[in-house]
Formats: C-alpha cells, structure tokens, sequence
C-alpha cells in the first residue's frame, strides 16, 4: 500500500429536515473537500457515525468513495462496540474501494489493553483493508496508551493511529511510537495540534474543523511541506482559534455541523437528541459568517 499522507476532513454527514441522509449534498462535501486538495474520513465522529445505521454507514463510504473518484483518498470509520460487529461492517466497509478504515477502541465496556490488543488484532487479522487504531478516550472510555500501540505495529495489517485524545503528551508518545519505525504513521486528531504533530513526524491529519475551512487546513499542510513557516505558523494559529470559540459553545461535532449548517444550509441539522439554544446558535452563525469559506474552494 502506498503511504497514506496529508490532510483530511472528518466530513459530516448531511441530513434532510426528516433526519434522511441527504446523498447529493454528502456528494457535493466530498467535492468540496477534494476542490480545497483534502482527502475524505466518512462515518466519523464529525459524520455521527453513533446516530447512523449500518446501512448509512456502508452507504456514506460508497458514496464519498464515488464523489471523490480517484481526486483524493477516502477512509472509513468502522468502530462499533463489539469486535464481531465491527468486522462485520469492516468487511463490507473494505469492498467499497476505501483506501483504509480506522476503528474507535469499544465503548460502554471498560477494556484492559490486553482487550485493545486482542481486539485490534482480531480486525486486522478479518480484514484487507489496511486498519488504523483510533483514540478518541474522551468519547470511550478506554484509552490506548503508546505501549499497547507499539505492540499492534507488529501486525502487518495495523498501519498507523490516529489519535484524538487532546492532549499533546498523548499525541507525542505515539510520534515516538511512529520514529522507531517506517510502517507506522501517526494521524493528528486535535485541530488545535495539527502543525506540532507535522513538526514531529505525523503524515498528516483528520480534521473536523476543515469542514469549516478548508482551505486553512489544506494551507497548514502545503505551507509546512514547503518550508513555509510563518504561513503554516499563521495558518495554524487561524484554525486555533476557530477552534478555541467555536468549541467553547458545546458538543464540538454538533458545533461544526451547524456552523458549516449556517453558510451551506442544505447539510442540515446534528440527529437528535442534540439541541442547540438559540442564544448559542447565534454565536456559531456569527462564528460561520468570519471563518467561513466558499463551497467552490475559494475565500469568502
């Protein structure tokens, strides 16, 4: 498999107003996406893949998979609770032409990393489709610690992490995970840590802002491949803040949702039982109106 690098966007997934997946307009994100230069992550946190069904899952990848036809990579997220049921949806994820699927450590049940592990291994043994490891232990409830990773690299299926712990302590243990060998990648989570994991030898990234903007996140991958400090620097510290405002208004998934929902209305709203006030739906259309980037890849 060729190295999977650069950024992608944790699109999300667009709803009518009776809560359908509304597929033109997940087609015309993944363009959008492709447009600004950023690969595409389907059915993740930012795609509520926890409010989706299998069959909207298997159908979000098919379809982020045809609208990006071959522009840039398409990864899927396949994480469910139990180890038989997410190889079951790794398994029809892996048919679709994804270039590779990341699965969540389980929720609800407390695992040991002994569980990690012999979880982990398990769905890399069932699948072909190359597999990253994801943390996300804010959302979990399980964290997976850099040790219990090393351990997984061995597997020849297991090719990287992307990891959305939030911390910068969690997100350099799995660099240096990742220094010590070349079949390894880290995947940077936080928005907030994109430029700091590039510096230190992550790939890339999977960001939820840039559904927001793009273009800044596309700008602090280019800039930092080309030696441009202050415009990675600048471009970073840009996406900071959006984060910092946007975030401190509630659930951030929900938060992005409905500030891209304000500058391109047809994505539609988080499923319930997410409600957001009208007090802070009013900083978000606020937030959306200065940040927000134009659906053709251009400057608003």
């Amino acid at each position: 498999m060729s190295k999977i690098t650069g950024p992608f966007v944790a699109v999300v997934t667009p709803f009518d107003a009776e809560e359908r997946m509304n597929e033109a307009a997940l087609r015309r994100q993944v363009a959008r996406q492709a447009a600004a230069g950023n690969g595409v992550f389907c059915a993740g946190t930012n795609g509520e893949f926890y409010a989706l069904s299998v069959d909207e899952k298997r159908r979000a990848a098919e379809l982020c998979v045809e609208a990006a036809d071959g522009r840039v990579p398409v990864l899927a997220h396949i994480g469910e609770i139990s180890t038989h049921q997410t190889i079951a949806l790794g398994r029809e994820i892996a048919r679709l032409g994804v270039k590779a699927v990341s699965a969540i450590t389980p929720s609800f049940i407390a695992c040991s990393q002994e569980e990690l592990v012999g979880y982990y291994r398990r769905v890399a043994d069932a699948l072909t489709v190359p597999l990253y490891l994801y943390n996300i232990p804010a959302r979990t409830g399980n964290t997976l610690t850099p040790e219990a990773a090393r351990t997984l690299a061995d597997h020849p299926n297991i090719v990287g992490i992307k990891d959305s712990a939030g911390s910068q302590d969690s997100l350099d243990g799995f660099l240096a995970v990742a220094r010590e060998r070349d079949d390894f990648d880290v995947m940077v989570g936080p928005d907030s840590l994109i430029l700091h994991g590039l510096r230190n030898g992550a790939a890339g990234c999977v960001s939820g802002l840039g559904n927001v903007a793009p273009l800044t996140l596309n700008r602090i991958w280019t800039a930092f491949m080309a030696g441009e400090n202050e415009a990675a620097e600048a471009a970073q510290a840009h996406f900071g803040q959006l984060r910092k405002e946007l975030y401190a208004l509630g659930f951030p998934p929900s938060m992005v949702k409905r500030a891209l929902c304000h500058a391109m209305p047809e994505v539609g709203h988080s499923r319930g039982p997410v409600l957001i006030d009208g007090e802070a739906d009013r900083a978000i259309a606020t937030l959306a109106a200065r940040y927000a980037e134009a659906a053709d890849g251009s400057q608003e």
